[in-house]
């Protein structure tokens, strides 16, 4: 997968939202990017509004269009409602559960630890960022792996966890106790207009 290697601010200011969710990129400049940023701006159309949505969630995962999509595909074959159960895949990504643990500052963070080989899931090491985690499943810091600088430094700054994982700080260890309810994710996406992008 290609690295975007761009502002992450620029980014969170041309969808709206705060991509890293800690609503730093909107601070200062809450506004669109570029010099007429400022300027009023035009209303966009249905599919600019579900572009945008789409957008968000591509944006905030870190992901390609065609991760995104395969994603997308995946959830329309389980049971519920199709955009939850998107975002609810999302968050079982083991990048993602990983970045929830704490072990990284963002998700982009998170990806490379796991590519790098550092973590396990029950026992297991995997490397795969796009692995989706079950219910159930343990994820640990491999033992050689303990002493990793930069994750002793996320987990420093870690003040608290969403209630969908728990994690043992002392042994590096944390469960992925159950798919996070829609109340637990992020209020600013509404996943019924990407689902109705996907379904042109």
């Amino acid at each position: 997968m290609s690295r975007f290697l761009g502002s992450v601010y620029k980014r969170s200011r041309r969808v709206g939202m705060s991509i890293l969710e800690n609503g730093k990129e909107l601070a200062k400049k809450p506004y669109r990017p570029g010099q007429h940023g400022t300027s009023r701006q035009r209303k966009l159309s249905n599919y600019g509004e579900q572009l945008i949505e789409k957008q968000k969630i591509r944006f905030m995962y870190g992901l390609n269009e065609r991760q995104l999509r395969r994603t997308f595909n995946l959830a329309g074959k389980m049971k519920g409602r199709h955009g939850e159960n998107f975002l609810k895949l999302l968050e079982s990504r083991l990048d993602n559960v990983v970045y929830r643990f704490g072990l990284a500052n963002t998700r982009a963070g998170a990806r490379q630890i796991v590519n790098h080989g550092h973590i396990l899931v029950n026992g297991n090491k995997v490397d795969i960022p796009s692995y989706l985690v079950k219910p159930g499943d343990v994820i640990s810091v491999k033992e050689s792996s303990k002493e990793h600088p930069a994750m002793k430094e996320a987990l420093a700054k870690t003040l608290s966890r969403v209630e969908y994982v728990t994690f043992d700080p002392v042994k590096l260890e944390g469960t992925f106790v159950r798919y996070p309810e829609r109340s637990e994710l992020n209020a600013n996406i509404n996943e019924s207009q990407v689902v109705e992008f996907y379904s042109k």
